[in-house]
């Protein structure tokens, strides 16, 4: 049964909420886990691939031959992820997501991660359109604050999804240019794209 926006109202969503999305087909998720859903986002979980950001110098935005190179890290013997001392993982979510042109979302770090000196998000917004075609992972910017490495587990809670209603957008993201709408795995900075020279 389609969901009338009127009833959902605009503002965050709470779990009741998520799931009626979930369930209009306003929100997917792939794989859902109906465990993850907290009383007002989703818990997304640690996709099994990740890229260490490496840079060899100075870095122009305009200039995508000077951008930091994407080196895949191997997960260990017992199936972790090591991020060293101030280094920059690119990971994606398990979950691939998609959201109609009515919903926008926040990504968030959780307190058990920041607690550990772990950043997990560092840009968090997610538009209205996002992933609505075929769904699409959330690349997480993933930077280690301590000292010593620490070991991630692929497969566990890593950050939470809040939602919003709205009223709709007028230009869905994926109609965007040079969008990360249609990601299914971890995609470089398309930045120079709308800045410079290719």
């Amino acid at each position: 049964m389609p969901m009338t926006w009127p009833a959902l109202r605009r503002g965050i969503l709470t779990d009741r909420a998520i799931k009626r999305a979930h369930r209009a087909g306003e929100l997917t998720i792939t794989p859902f886990e109906p465990g993850l859903v907290r009383p007002a986002a989703i818990s997304l979980r640690l996709g099994h691939e990740a890229f260490s950001l490496e840079s060899t110098g100075t870095v122009d935005i305009a200039d995508r031959s000077t951008y930091p190179e994407l080196r895949p890290k191997e997960l260990d013997a017992e199936g972790r992820l090591r991020v060293e001392p101030g280094e920059v993982v690119l990971a994606p979510t398990l979950e691939k997501i998609g959201l109609s042109e009515k919903l926008a979302g926040l990504v968030d770090g959780t307190s058990d991660y920041a607690r550990l000196g772990i950043s997990v998000v560092l840009c968090g917004q997610v538009s209205p359109g996002f992933g609505s075609e075929t769904g699409a992972v959330l690349t997480l910017e993933i930077v280690n604050h301590l000292r010593h490495p620490v070991l991630l587990h692929p497969g566990t809670r890593i950050c939470n999804l809040m939602l919003f209603a709205s009223t709709g957008s007028d230009q869905p993201y994926g109609t965007m240019p040079n969008n990360y709408s249609s990601d299914h795995n971890v995609a470089p900075s398309r930045l120079a794209d709308h800045v410079g020279r290719n």
